[in-house]
């Protein structure tokens, strides 16, 4: 398959679900951008996942919170399988502030601060103001931010830099730790199942997958698959029989396991995506698992949106669409 020298392979796909409009006027892009900066990979995938990005690239006049790897690493359980999307989302709004702030703006704050609301309190899900957050200026030029007093009001993240600002629009900000609404509890939430999710055996009750099973079983790549699942999760698009049966003969008998085990590993998407997702996916190039293995820039997909269906592809392989969803009931 592509590098691999499969030759032209359309054919329908499955989306597995296996885990866990438009742009604002100058063009902003929140995946895109980040995209650069490796250390927000996390925070990254989160926001893409969850459908915050597309909020925040239909807004102007912003300022992100964003949380280095190293910051979301002592959350990874929580993220990764025993919270609902929708209390992520929460938590990730509440680093989404409704205005725009560079340096200059931030050391106007006095030590008594002043409050700013987050796409978090939009949402009608904060407990009265709950989504705003309180921004000091410390004596010694400290930038703060907290929980409005009556809900915490303890210290909660400083700024530590200046990512990148796009004047009177987008300005992002690296802080020191997670901003945590009021009424979570992220130390005391339960940690998630070790049962990962059996891809193999939610294909084959799906029928018509038994091909893409036996490659998997013969390549070895089933238990990659069950830990990747942790963290972000990830996403399958998955040829059906029909699709393997539309190969030239001999065409995957002539790969060595290791070889199949990298194709199959290039229908695979390190997140989890819902179905509804996928549209919202607006960086040019996803990589995949196989980008893992073989180096960055290779093996990866360009997912868009055609005629109204999802389609997948590279230079090299053009997938007609996602066809549909599978879950695990």
């Amino acid at each position: 398959m592509g590098q691999l020298g499969w030759s032209s392979f359309c054919c329908f796909l499955c989306l597995i679900w296996v885990v866990s409009a438009g742009s604002i006027a100058s063009g902003f892009n929140i995946t895109a951008f980040l995209w650069r900066y490796p250390e927000f990979e996390t925070f990254n995938k989160l926001l893409t996942t969850t459908n915050v990005a597309k909020d925040i690239n239909n807004r102007t006049s912003l300022t992100i919170l964003a949380l280095p790897n190293s910051i979301l690493e002592n959350y990874k359980t929580r993220f990764g399988g025993n919270l609902q999307v929708m209390e992520i989302q929460s938590v990730l709004q509440y680093h989404v502030l409704l205005e725009y702030m560079d340096w200059d703006r931030l050391h106007q704050m006095t030590s008594r601060g002043t409050l700013i609301t987050t796409l978090y309190q939009t949402t009608g899900r904060a407990p009265k103001d709950s989504g705003l957050v309180n921004i000091t200026c410390e004596k010694n030029g400290e930038i703060r931010i907290r929980a409005p007093a009556p809900y915490g009001g303890s210290f909660n993240a400083t700024v530590t830099r200046l990512v990148k600002a796009f004047p009177y629009n987008i300005s992002i900000f690296s802080i020191s730790t997670l901003l945590i609404p009021y009424g979570f509890d992220l130390s005391t939430a339960a940690e998630p199942s070790d049962n990962a999710i059996n891809v193999t055996e939610v294909l084959l009750n799906a029928k018509n997958f038994n091909f893409v099973v036996s490659m998997m079983v013969a390549s070895g790549i089933t238990s990659d698959l069950e830990s990747d699942q942790s963290g972000a999760g990830i996403t399958i698009f998955a040829p059906t029989d029909d699709a393997f049966s539309a190969l030239p003969p001999d065409t995957l008998q002539s790969l060595t396991a290791e070889n199949k085990a990298v194709v199959l590993k290039y229908h695979v998407l390190h997140s989890y995506y819902p179905l509804g997702s996928l549209d919202s996916i607006v960086n040019p190039l996803q990589p995949t698992l196989a980008t893992e293995s073989m180096g960055a820039g290779t093996y990866t997909l360009n997912i868009t949106r055609v005629n109204g269906s999802v389609a997948v592809n590279t230079e090299r392989i053009f997938f007609l669409g996602v066809k549909g969803a599978l879950e695990r009931g």
